[in-house]
């Protein structure tokens, strides 16, 4: 068995008072958040700003302090299991440009309703709840 650590984020943006969330389709198909392997030497946040910039070519993004998510899942990759772990942060963008990597066919912006109906998977759903749960309770404590 293979051990795996990934990282990455909810991307959001706020736009006429509404919360709109990044998502990518990736060549294989499935919809999901930007993310990536870590590399050697690398934090957590550091894989994520890098993955976020190489994916999409946004810099801006600024992390919701203490907000961070784990998935954890297996695969097989030619006949051996990965057991893969992916951590999420919570990032917020003021840029709705976004540039595409080769590893992605499409991407879009949409509302929370949209966001849980286009994720093809059902952890990345969770982490969008636990995202968004976030997100209304900073709208609360702000007022």
């Amino acid at each position: 068995m293979v051990f795996e650590k990934a990282c990455g984020a909810v991307i959001y943006r706020e736009e006429k008072a509404k919360v709109l969330y990044l998502l990518l389709m990736h060549k294989e198909g499935h919809w999901d958040f930007p993310k990536g392997h870590v590399e050697h030497g690398e934090g957590e946040m550091e894989t994520a700003r890098r993955e976020i910039l190489e994916e999409t070519g946004i810099r801006d993004v600024e992390f919701a302090p203490g907000f961070r998510r784990i998935i954890n899942y297996a695969h097989m990759r030619d006949e051996v299991r990965v057991q893969k772990q992916v951590v999420f942060f919570l990032g917020k963008t003021k840029s709705s440009k976004v540039k595409l990597s080769k590893e992605h066919k499409k991407m879009r912006w949409v509302n929370l309703k949209d966001a849980l109906a286009t994720l093809t998977y059902e952890n990345a759903k969770n982490v969008l709840r636990a995202a968004d749960a976030r997100l209304a309770k900073d709208r609360v404590e702000r007022g």
